[in-house]
């Protein structure tokens, strides 16, 4: 049986996340209390119910705090047992959560007692810090659409061979700041940059005249081949380790040309490699905020 435990920050997009997974075929049960964790597992397990072994559950603060206090505990019970356990959390900004709020008008499951909404976040992220810290996969939703968060989802968590290393080459742009839920981060804004070149700066490092604009220039080939060199000593390791998320983000300054072709090009050296399951983001051609969860 294949259990992920999800989680976040309410408006983050967990909601979003359940639902695709209950698209792609998971048992999907939101807000079931911690305690009750072992039962599930063992009703799935033993009762006659129409699933394929891949369960998730949505765990978030009203769980309580004591139960949140106790999460590495109940995680470590779960660990014990014939189970792949996964913990995923989904996190976002204080601007795009108030943000959300403002936008649906929802209240936040923290805010009583006339708890202003920034107060309630705050003591959210704390109360959820015991589960962020165990987290196998951190998705940051600030900047995804609910369309873009949804194809994160089923990339990552929904895709067959579920038992290899998921591992996302992502390009960005350091104008908009980088990533915070990268392993790996290599900054490439030392290479020729074609957003200066004629006839180039409207493309992307997918596009052809650009590809050929970097491929001519040996100091791109020499970061490339610098970057794979680096990977392909030290990913194996961690495949070896049981990690099941692993993101490498390249970063140029606005994440269109050099970032993105060196994502592309790296994806594609890593495609159908052993113990792999490759996906590819480029944030700043594909992404845009989400209004709503």
């Amino acid at each position: 049986m294949r259990l992920l435990l999800v989680s976040g920050l309410s408006g983050s997009g967990k909601t979003v996340a359940l639902r695709t997974l209950e698209d792609e075929g998971f048992f999907c049960v939101d807000n079931l209390p911690l305690g009750l964790l072992d039962r599930l597992i063992e009703e799935l397990r033993t009762g006659n119910h129409r699933n394929d072994g891949r369960v998730a559950v949505g765990v978030d603060v009203r769980s309580g705090q004591d139960a949140l206090e106790g999460f590495a505990k109940t995680l470590a019970s779960l660990r014990s047992q014939p189970v792949q356990v996964e913990v995923v959390f989904l996190q976002s900004s204080n601007e795009a959560l108030l943000r959300r709020y403002h936008h649906t008008r929802r209240r936040h499951p923290l805010a009583r007692k006339g708890l202003p909404l920034v107060e309630a976040i705050a003591l959210e992220r704390e109360w959820l810090g015991s589960i962020a810290v165990h987290a196998d996969l951190t998705i940051d939703s600030s900047d995804l659409s609910m369309h873009d968060l949804a194809r994160t989802v089923r990339t990552r968590l929904a895709t067959e061979g579920a038992e290899n290393l998921s591992l996302l080459f992502q390009s960005f742009g350091f104008k908009y700041g980088a990533p915070v839920d990268a392993d790996f981060v290599f900054d490439v804004r030392c290479l020729p940059n074609p957003h200066y070149e004629p006839g180039l700066r409207d493309l992307t490092g997918l596009d052809g005249p650009v590809v050929d604009f970097l491929e001519a220039d040996a100091d791109v080939s020499e970061m490339f081949d610098s970057i794979q060199a680096h990977l392909g000593r030290w990913l194996p390791s961690f495949a070896r380790d049981h990690r099941s998320y692993l993101t490498v983000a390249i970063g140029c300054t606005g994440g269109r040309h050099r970032s993105a072709y060196l994502v592309d090009r790296l994806a594609k050296a890593w495609q159908g490699a052993e113990n792999f399951t490759v996906s590819t983001r480029h944030r700043e051609l594909d992404d845009h905020p989400m209004d709503t969860e």
